[in-house]
């Protein structure tokens, strides 16, 4: 058995089906190719209620945070989501043997905000206390940094310097990270935007002493300033995992199993390989 090939997946019968609030679903027909590797345990049994709970409509519909570049790192000629995220999403689909249905989303809160309102199945979005009330999550499968970038001369010198009155941070508005930080500041003062762009533009605008956000965005940020410097360390680490609604008892449970068999085979480690996301890292 073999990954699926994205270029394949026009003869796995690719269309576009329905409307999402947002950006649209897409449907794929994956047939049983997806494996987590040639010598893998055979994909765990989907009881009945198991699919029952997660692909009611007989499609596992699958909300995707289309703002973690790092998670869906664009589009194949087909114009269906590429990377680590889409094809977790396709190989739980494969697992419970039916299509994946993706439901695109401009943002973690957008996920979470849909939780109940019968608009996906399954989401792959950082498991955060807040978002717990209505979402089960499953164990992590990839992490990744979170840190801050600074103006050079600032005196804030790491990460701990960061947490004292007077200091204001841009960081956007329900990312995982913010939520932490919202969580565990003390004293500093949070100026949020809608966006990874907004909260970078009211950084550099406001002059703001720091910018917080995923290591990888802000190492491409300190690109366009001339005189910025980015934190060593990390102030967390946002925990990507896979959602699902809480009333879907059994298919968290499903899905906790699926995720620790994908991680001991050492699936997200071969996708992220795959998808050169650079820094993203396998759960720890």
């Amino acid at each position: 058995m073999e990954l699926v090939d994205i270029a394949d997946l026009k003869s796995a019968g690719v269309s576009r089906t329905g409307s999402s609030p947002v950006a649209g679903t897409i449907m794929l027909s994956l047939h049983s190719r997806f494996s987590l590797k040639e010598d893998a345990t055979v994909p765990l049994t989907a009881t009945p209620e198991v699919i029952a709970e997660l692909a009611p409509n007989g499609v596992v519909r699958v909300g995707l945070n289309m703002a973690n570049f790092l998670l869906v790192t664009g589009e194949d000629a087909f114009g269906n989501p590429v990377g680590v995220s889409p094809d977790i999403g396709r190989a739980i689909a494969a697992g419970l043997g039916v299509q994946a249905q993706f439901v695109l989303f401009p943002g973690p809160g957008a996920v979470a905000d849909t939780a109940n309102a019968d608009e996906w199945d399954i989401a792959n979005i950082a498991h955060e206390p807040q978002r717990a009330n209505d979402i089960t999550f499953s164990p992590a499968y990839c992490e990744i940094e979170s840190t801050y970038l600074v103006p050079d001369g600032s005196p804030l010198q790491r990460i701990e310097d960061v947490d004292r009155a007077g200091v204001r941070i841009a960081s956007m508005r329900r990312a995982a990270y913010t939520l932490w930080l919202e969580q565990n500041l003390q004293h500093a003062e949070l100026v949020l935007a809608d966006s990874i762009d907004g909260s970078f533009e009211l950084f550099v605008s406001q002059k703001l002493d720091a910018l917080a956000g995923l290591r990888p965005r802000l190492t491409d940020d300190l690109k366009q300033l001339d005189n910025a410097r980015l934190f060593d360390g990390k102030f967390t680490a946002v925990q990507q995992a896979i959602g699902t609604p809480k009333r879907n008892t059994a298919g968290a449970a499903w899905l906790k199993a699926f995720v620790e068999q994908a991680n001991e085979d050492g699936l997200p480690g071969r996708l992220i390989t795959t998808h050169g996301a650079k820094g993203l890292s396998p759960a720890s």
